[in-house]
């Protein structure tokens, strides 16, 4: 594969723009169709700048892809380490709409010759969707973690990722692996989760692994640094994500040692965590996965999942079909219940066995006298079935055949007593043949987080398929939903930003990146109360499937 790329610069701004073109097969160098790409100058006007042919060549990524051709680009890495020019937009954006969509995940799935394994694998790509006065343009980079650098530079893998281990020359350096690993020092820092924008303004790119925390430049992509955590808890993990709010930072830090979960909360233009309260475990042999978590107006949920961390799985060498978690359906599944403000834990209750990555939203149940009977929490919930993840295989996810083959899921609701009975529910909050019996990858109006809600977006499914396919409106009052699909097209996360003064849940905008069938892609905007599209952008080429975003308002 053959890379040229050609950038002009707008001095501290970090690149402006950058012109690329790839050719796969005869080396040379090829337009994408009928693109323009544009410049913007040193007075922020913007000029045309024509595609060429023999632009000058930048250093080619030391490695190969080694993949079958497939037009789906989405499970394919990414073309070249970063990219900017505005899009030709078909439709209109709003006016209204002015302000910055990142979105993180995965992009890159491979090392020389060697392919990763699994779709949370992948060295994180961040892509920016800038909107401007109905004006739209995009940019992606990868992000520059020690993980990322270190591959780069020595051709193979250096740090434990999600399913890949780094090979051993002998013995010695498998037991130094083990050691680094006891101490955090192997584990991956590749922030290719989530991306967040912290109450003071900074922008973070996170994973799983704390050490993996790393703060970018929202206007151009680059790569800052590490956000370093100045207290001393002391733990390796932490929730990919955390709730942020322009006035808090709350996550868990599950105990792998003493099983059980800190909650932790941190303040604006702060690093440094400080414990709200601790919950031990009620079963199992170690805390269960705590991919996300919920709140409301005054607790905190902390979700016990069977679905455990285990240490055996951690340290072996190749992958289980669990990775680095075991199903322990006899330890049960809880729901415990924090109060925000003392610490103290208010209820713990034992809930029907459950797998969730992500929680849509929760809140409190009162009576006329306001006084709080229970906690609604809402998730995408796959039928306590863990298959989910070697579902996510790139060999399952590239050599789909036609097959029904993705496992069901729902929109589960939890229903949890504060009165002090020792279970909980979990029920459909509709009828799952509403979404396709597929739900994941999920957002809400960001104003009624903790609350009571009636709206949430993500991504369903049409049948048959391998993956989510469809971009779906859940509406938990008439238990209906909407959904958008583009046969053979991938979705990602759909993302809503609010029109400015909406008074409405469902007044604003539905964002996601679509991977389409003939190996192309583009920006989506769909009317989030009609969920009619509005607006679509092509881009240069089609991206890798991207996980969560964040919007960064215009400054």
């Amino acid at each position: 594969m053959a890379f040229s790329l050609s950038y002009s610069s707008m001095g501290n701004h970090g690149l402006s723009s950058c012109t690329a073109v790839a050719d796969r097969n005869s080396g040379g160098c090829c337009t994408f169709g009928q693109a323009i790409v544009w410049k913007k100058s040193k007075s922020r006007e913007l000029s045309i700048v024509s595609v060429a042919t023999d632009l000058p060549p930048i250093l080619q990524p030391p490695w190969k892809e080694v993949v079958r051709e497939q037009k789906l680009a989405a499970w394919t890495s990414v073309r070249q380490d970063r990219w900017e020019g505005e899009l030709v937009v078909e439709g209109e954006i709003p006016k209204w709409l002015n302000g910055t969509y990142l979105r993180n995940g995965p992009g890159l799935w491979h090392i020389g010759d060697y392919n990763f394994r699994h779709l949370f694998d992948g060295y994180a790509t961040i892509v920016r969707l800038h909107f401007d006065n109905g004006r739209l343009t995009m940019a992606h980079r990868q992000i520059e973690s020690d993980a990322y650098k270190a591959a780069r530079k020595n051709n193979k893998l250096c740090y434990r990722e999600f399913s890949e281990v780094p090979k051993h020359d002998n013995l010695l350096s498998y037991i130094g692996d083990l050691a680094n690993l006891f101490s955090g020092a192997s584990l991956t820092d590749n922030a290719n989760t989530g991306v967040v924008q912290l109450g003071d303004g900074r922008v973070v790119c996170l994973t799983e692994t704390i050490k993996g925390s790393i703060i970018i430049d929202p206007d151009n992509l680059d790569t800052l640094g590490k956000f370093e955590y100045s207290d001393s808890l002391g733990t390796l993990v932490h929730s990919a994500h955390p709730i942020v709010t322009e006035s808090e930072f709350l996550t868990l830090l599950p105990d792998l040692l003493n099983p059980g979960y800190l909650v932790v909360r941190m303040e604006p233009g702060s690093n440094e965590r400080k414990v709200i309260g601790r919950v031990d475990c009620r079963g199992g042999p170690s805390a269960g996965w705590v991919h996300s978590f919920p709140v409301t107006e005054h607790y905190v949920i902390v979700p016990e999942m069977p679905l455990r961390y285990c240490a055996q799985n951690l340290l072996r060498a190749e992958p289980t079909p669990l990775y680095k978690f075991e199903w322990h359906p006899e330890s049960k599944g809880f729901m415990h219940v924090m109060c925000k403000a003392s610490g103290k834990l208010v209820a713990s209750v034992e809930v029907p066995l459950f797998v969730t990555f992500h929680y849509i939203n929760a809140y409190e149940e009162k009576d006329e006298d306001g006084r709080v009977l229970g906690i609604i929490v809402d998730c995408c919930e796959h039928n306590a079935n863990p298959a989910i993840l070697d579902k996510l295989r790139l060999q399952n996810l590239r050599s789909w055949s036609g097959e029904d083959v993705l496992p069901d899921a729902r929109v589960g609701r939890f229903k949890i007593p504060l009165d002090g009975s020792p279970n909980g529910e979990l029920v459909d909050a509709l009828n799952p043949d509403e979404h396709g019996r597929g739900m994941d990858m999920c957002s809400i109006n960001p104003e009624y987080l903790g609350k009571k809600y009636r709206y949430a977006y993500a991504c369903g499914a049409r049948r048959p398929c391998n993956f989510p396919n469809t971009i779906t409106k859940i509406d938990l009052e008439e238990k209906k939903a909407k959904n958008w699909y583009d046969e053979g097209s991938v979705p990602s996360e759909p993302f809503f930003v609010a029109r400015p003064g909406a008074t409405e849940e469902d007044d604003g905008v539905v964002i996601s990146m679509v991977s389409d069938k003939n190996g192309e892609g583009y920006a989506l905007i769909l009317d989030a109360s009609t969920f009619k599209e509005i607006a679509r952008a092509k881009f240069p080429y089609g991206l890798p499937y991207g996980l969560h975003g964040c919007w960064v308002p215009k400054r």
